[in-house]
């Protein structure tokens, strides 16, 4: 029963975040934070800057290098952020 009650909790917040015009941009911090434990710290490193406009991820590295190989990857890895908030935020990564 109990679990019931925080389920219809977790409900009212989450109308609540919708109503209020907050859950898109809770969503997209959220996604932003998620960065460094999905990408691993050694891409974490590298990372000078990860912002989301427009409803894409925009991520600055200090590595022409590693911006090549994950520019590859862009599709893939806005599926693996999503996943990771457990909604679609982010339609593509963009790397500068």
């Amino acid at each position: 029963m109990i679990h019931n009650k925080s389920q219809q909790l977790r409900d009212a917040l989450l109308a609540f975040l919708r109503q209020a015009g907050l859950e898109t941009p809770l969503l997209e911090y959220r996604i932003t934070e998620a960065w460094p434990e999905v990408m691993g710290t050694t891409i974490s490193r590298y990372t000078k800057q990860v912002f989301v406009r427009d409803g894409k991820l925009h991520v600055k590295l200090s590595s022409a290098p590693l911006r090549q190989n994950l520019m590859m990857e862009h599709k893939r890895i806005a599926q693996k952020l999503n996943e990771h908030v457990g909604s679609y935020v982010i339609s593509d990564v963009s790397f500068f």
